[in-house]
């Protein structure tokens, strides 16, 4: 897919938008590319990285259960510019790769506890609609038991802004190692170099191979 929406050039921005994509190109989610998109308007720039500061790294609901839904959401709308990103945050509160490769299955897999599963079916419901779930009500009473009002009003809102962010994401055509290239930080095991990613991505095992 051809790129549809150029990068800025880095040395056209001011000092405090760079300083961001530095840090994007140093510690990733977002990696640089989808940001140095975003800075062609520099308000929806800032909204974002505000936002996704505040309810992504920080808030009252645990990093990583956001990172779980996050990449769920990448793999329900096939978003690999997300969906191959690694939080460094989430390696840190020790999620295993394993735990990302069973993500559509999870209601089935043994690899989430009961917590996370209920994460994932409100991401489920958020991004498919109520009729992706046998028992809504179910769902909310175990939601329930698992979160406090305010961190289901946190994990929705964050769950809203990646499934929005990664629907237009996958429109844009954008590839990793393509804008201040040159670190690997927060990629997938095996695509932290430009080598290793084309290799993956021309796999037909890649896990978002189309046809």
């Amino acid at each position: 897919m051809p790129q549809r929406i150029s990068f800025v050039p880095l040395e056209t921005l001011d000092e405090d938008m760079q300083a961001e994509l530095r840090r994007c190109a140093e510690h990733g989610t977002p990696r640089p590319e989808s940001s140095a998109v975003r800075a062609h308007a520099p308000n929806a720039f800032w909204a974002f990285a505000s936002s996704w500061q505040s309810i992504f790294r920080e808030g009252v609901c645990d990093h990583a259960i956001k990172e779980l839904c996050r990449v769920y959401i990448s793999r329900t709308v096939t978003c690999d510019f997300c969906g191959n990103q690694r939080s460094e945050q989430g390696a840190e509160l020790g999620l295993r790769e394993m735990q990302y490769d069973d993500l559509l299955n999870f209601e089935t897999s043994e690899v989430y506890d009961d917590r996370q599963k209920a994460a994932l079916r409100y991401a489920q419901a958020i991004a498919w609609g109520e009729a992706s779930i046998a028992d809504v009500d179910g769902m909310w009473r175990t939601l329930g038991e698992h979160f406090t009002e305010p961190e289901l009003v946190e994990l929705g809102c964050f769950i809203a802004l990646t499934f929005g962010q990664q629907s237009w994401i996958r429109l844009l055509g954008i590839r990793h190692h393509q804008y201040l290239a040159g670190t690997g930080a927060s990629m997938a095991p095996g695509l932290e170099t430009p080598e290793g990613y084309a290799a993956a991505v021309s796999s037909p095992q890649y896990w978002a191979a189309t046809e």
